[in-house]
Parts: structure tokens; sequence; C-alpha cells
């Protein structure tokens, strides 16, 4: 692997290493990407405070999460197709993550199933779901993650109806893929993450594969389209609480109403989130709505936390600052998986460590749990 100082290196190899199709997936947004690039922009636009001559010899960048240690306030999100940008990619990735002594979540639409990173891993891990249509398959997808000991579910809230992203239908990226010149040239230059792939231990979506419509990719695609449902409530997170009896994360979350009935529904924590830019154009961006719903619900049973744009220790510590229990990447995790496999996710969160680390050290902090809006410059 070439030198690598930061999550944008691993970014510029996952670029190369990978099918354009499959790193736009992770890399691009939706639509005109306005919310994609303000999750960037706002998060660099905030400044740090420097501070000097405090004693910062002893630090710590340990905390909890729901209750669980953690060595630093982060946890991996949950990303689909993972197992495609490196082979048994979900798998690689949860080792990675509990080695380094923080949170995994595995998504419904995972390429490597519940009980294959069970059954590959020593410790319980996170399980996203989709309440989808068919509510007596979403239940199963409950029920198998209880067998699987998993020990928070997340919930996600803002995928009802799939926002378009242009680069997707651009690259025909699909299930099955559409396979044109341009793809076949570009996979053809990509032997190694091929073999990757291929040497995995499945090649669609593992936690779907009981279904009859998993004996074809292209019934199975039609199926997983029809299954976003538009009519999801309130209702279904009780329906879902009534039935999973761990801890409760909702992802997803922008809006100050919406945070306080989130909040109301018990939630272990509320992920202030806009799915990564990847869903409504022209939201706000999750760090400008962090101190709006701290400010709502903190200090509440619910613990809140941040998603969108941690690409760097500094984001990590300005979430914090802002009101942030703790912070989920998903495309720093993919880059980094794409670039290296597991030891590339271990390198990723090795970084973010070491960065959050000296920006303490720098802004007069010694642990973490003690870091609030006075590491600012505001």
């Amino acid at each position: 692997m070439a030198t690598v100082t930061n999550i944008q290196d691993l970014r510029a190899i996952a670029m190369k290493k990978v099918p354009r199709a499959i790193f736009h997936y992770a890399d691009r947004g939706s639509y005109d990407e306005t919310t994609l690039k303000a999750n960037k922009a706002d998060l660099s636009a905030i400044p740090l405070r420097q501070r000097v001559m405090i004693d910062v010899s002893e630090r710590s960048t340990k905390t909890t999460m729901i209750g669980e240690e953690v060595s630093l306030p982060l946890a991996i999100a949950p990303t689909g197709l993972t197992g495609l940008f490196h082979g048994d990619g979900e798998i690689h990735g949860c080792r990675a993550a509990q080695a380094a002594g923080i949170p995994f979540t595995l998504s419904t639409m995972s390429i490597c199933s519940i009980e294959d990173v069970a059954a590959a891993v020593s410790k319980p891990f996170w399980f996203q779901l989709y309440v989808m249509k068919d509510r007596k398959f979403s239940e199963s997808l409950i029920e198998r993650a209880k067998a699987a000991k998993c020990s928070a579910l997340v919930l996600t809230l803002d995928l009802q109806i799939q926002g378009q992203r242009h680069m997707d239908i651009k690259n025909g990226l699909a299930v099955p893929p559409k396979l044109t010149l341009a793809n076949a040239l570009d996979i053809a230059t990509k032997p190694a993450w091929a073999l990757s792939v291929l040497m995995g231990k499945r090649h669609s979506f593992g936690n779907l594969a009981v279904r009859k419509e998993s004996d074809s990719l292209t019934t199975l695609s039609q199926w997983i389209a029809g299954q976003f449902d538009p009519s999801l409530s309130w209702k279904d997170v009780e329906w879902v609480r009534s039935i999973w009896p761990g801890k409760l994360i909702l992802k997803g979350v922008l809006d100050v109403e919406d945070a306080k009935i989130a909040a109301q529904t018990g939630a272990d924590a509320i992920v202030v989130s806009n799915h990564g830019g990847r869903q409504l154009d022209g939201a706000v961006s999750s760090i400008s709505a962090l101190p709006k719903v701290v400010d709502a619900i903190g200090g509440g049973k619910s613990e809140i936390w941040f998603d969108g744009g941690i690409q760097s220790g500094q984001d990590v510590l300005k979430a914090v600052a802002l009101g942030a229990k703790g912070c989920m990447m998903g495309k720093s995790f993919l880059w980094s998986l794409a670039a290296g496999g597991q030891a590339g996710v271990a390198q990723a969160i090795e970084i973010i460590r070491k960065e959050l680390d000296v920006s303490m050290a720098l802004t007069g902090t010694k642990d973490i749990k003690n870091v609030d809006k006075s590491v600012l410059a505001l």
C-alpha cells in the first residue's frame, strides 16, 4: 500500500482499486449533491480553539456508546453492498472494528449475511434494519439478529423512498449489474478486486438469500425495489420496539420536531444524519442540525450521535464538542475497506484515533468525556 497519512489517501487508493461504479456508490450523493458537499464544507468551517501551556501528558479517547465501552466515540455505520468493495467485506470490517474497540453495524443490504458475520467474529455486533412492506420478513430479520446475539438494532428512518443517485444510474449499478463495454473494460483493469469478490462467500444480498425471489437476481432486485415503504410511521417504531428486547438506535433524524418524537419512543440513541447526502438533496448538513437537536432533547434518556462526513479525528472532536455522544462513519469505512481490506479499515480507525488524540492535546483537552463547546473557536 502507498504511504497513507489520512483518510483522503485511502480514498485515492480505493478509487484506483475498485470499479468506477462501486467507488461512486460510496463516494457520491443524490441529485445535485448539494447536501453531500455541505456535510464536508460545514464540518471544515468549524474552527478549533488552540490552547497552550496546559498539561496534557495523559489523555484518553475512551468513552461509552449505549453502555458499550469504546476506544473512541466512533462506530462503523451500516453500509449496503459492503462485500462488493472487498470480498467478505462485512467480515473484514467487523473484525477490524472489534480489534480496534469500536462497534460495527451490519446492513440489511449486506452481501455477507447476519449468520456469516456472527460465525466469523467472537463478539456481538449491531444490526441495521429497514422496515419493509413485508413486515413478516422484517420480523424474521429481527429474530435472526436476536439469534446472532446482536447487541443493538439500528433502525433506519430516512429511506422510505429512495433518493435518486445520478452516478449509480450512469454507471449501470444494479442487481444484476448492467454490463456495458465501459464497465467490462473497467473491471478488466481491476483483477485483484475481481478475484477478491469472486472468492467471497456470497455475490448477492446475503440476508435476503432465504427468499424464493433470490433464485433470480433480477427477480430479487425487483422485490427489493418494491419493498421500500412510503407508509412508514412512528407506529412502526413502536412495533419494532415491541419485538426487539435489546438496545434500539434510531438513525436518520435531522428535524427538531422529529427528534422530540424519536426521544419519546425511548430509543437508546438517536443518530443525527442525512444518509450521507444520499437521500433528500437540499437538506441541511448533519453538523448544522446537530446543535439544534442537542438543545431540544439533550440530557434525556436517548444519547445523541452524529453521522455525516466523518473523515478525520478533528471531525469527531467537533461533533462531540457540539453535543454528540458518539459518531458513525460510512464513506470513510468503505474507502478504507476498498483500499486495503481488514488492514485498511484498521488503518483508517487508527488514523482517526491519532488525529483525535493530537487535536485534543492541542486544544488543551485530556479526556474526550469532558469535551464541550469550549474547544471550539466560535
